[in-house]
């Protein structure tokens, strides 16, 4: 019953967190001059801060340093006691992972980065986190009903499977962040549904990731839904698109890979098709894939399909349901 309690409480204490740091990081921009300026690809037409993923960091990040520091050291039963090592390495790699990439996206909102020099420096993180020890190293065999029946992966192979992932999920994530409450909904979304799939498949640790996650997305969501007062700029999207690489790829100490990768692959299915269709789009214009256009599946229920912004964020919303909800029956 344990455990019951410290979800509960990450998932509390995160949403806490956020809500209250917003306004402290929405005051801070507006002072330092921090804003999105508007533009003819913006969906805004005025300036907003831009910087609302430092509040859903923190949020993550005290959580789970109350949460689970409380756990390994006073709940026992909650994490086996030969599990803690590697429990408090898998926290402390994704901490610190997480904290480089929302300086890299930190770095973008504030001083600008080119396309290129942006995707340098998430392959450098991606790096260092396979460096820790987060890397791909088998699947599940497909069709086998053995649940321990996997396909290893030669270095040559798992090492630049594990980068793609990586910078794929990234910049996924990144791509989706273009309507008011779109991503901080999605990501509320699609963690709650993470933490369901953990929490069923015995994985304590990434469990506690996402319902941490999914308090601080929600109580960051107040001041990002429509109109939003602060959006989460790449500081957001790209600490969140660096969670949910990392939680499908520290999931699978515990179960096959097909499900800790397969699953959030289905729920995060709407931004990868959506990249994928980006990408086909700007190479057959003649554009350079990291251009900014209004071509995505968000932008065209705004122009072709005539909704506002609220409808159109809780039609994805509701997409991002269903695809949950598959994805928790198949796991």
């Amino acid at each position: 019953m344990t455990a019951y309690y410290l979800y509960i409480a990450a998932f509390v204490i995160a949403l806490a967190a956020a809500l209250f740091t917003t306004p402290l990081i929405m005051r801070l921009a507006h002072r330092v001059g921090m804003f999105d300026v508007a533009d003819d690809r913006r969906m805004h037409a005025e300036p907003k801060p831009r910087i609302g993923g430092v509040a859903v960091f923190f949020g993550v990040a005290f959580a789970l340093f109350v949460v689970l520091g409380f756990a390994l050291s006073n709940a026992r039963g909650f994490f086996p006691v030969h599990d803690q090592l590697a429990a408090a390495h898998n926290m402390i790699g994704l901490l610190f992972g997480s904290m480089l990439i929302l300086c890299v996206g930190l770095w973008d909102d504030i001083m600008g980065l080119s396309p290129r020099y942006k995707l340098m420096a998430q392959i450098v993180v991606a790096l260092i986190s396979m460096a820790y020890g987060f890397h791909i190293d088998y699947v599940h065999r497909p069709l086998s009903h053995d649940p321990n029946d996997f396909i290893y992966f030669p270095w040559w192979v798992s090492y630049p499977l594990t980068l793609l992932w990586y910078t794929g999920m990234i910049n996924a994530i990144n791509f989706i962040d273009g309507l008011d409450g779109l991503l901080s909904g999605f990501t509320a979304i699609s963690s709650i549904f993470l933490f369901a799939i953990a929490f069923t498949k015995g994985d304590p640790i990434v469990a506690l990731v996402c319902i941490a996650l999914a308090g601080a997305a929600l109580g960051f969501l107040p001041y990002n839904f429509p109109p939003a007062r602060i959006i989460l700029g790449d500081s957001g999207s790209h600490f969140i698109g660096y969670v949910f690489a990392t939680v499908s790829i520290i999931g699978t100490s515990k179960t096959a890979i097909a499900v800790g990768l397969i699953a959030p692959l289905i729920i995060l299915a709407l931004p990868i098709v959506d990249t994928a269709a980006a990408i086909f789009r700007r190479a057959r214009s003649g554009k350079r894939i990291s251009e900014g256009d209004r071509g995505h599946f968000h932008h065209q229920l705004v122009f072709r399909f005539g909704l506002n912004t609220r409808q159109a964020v809780l039609l994805i919303y509701a997409i991002c349901i269903l695809l949950g909800a598959a994805a928790l029956y198949l796991a």
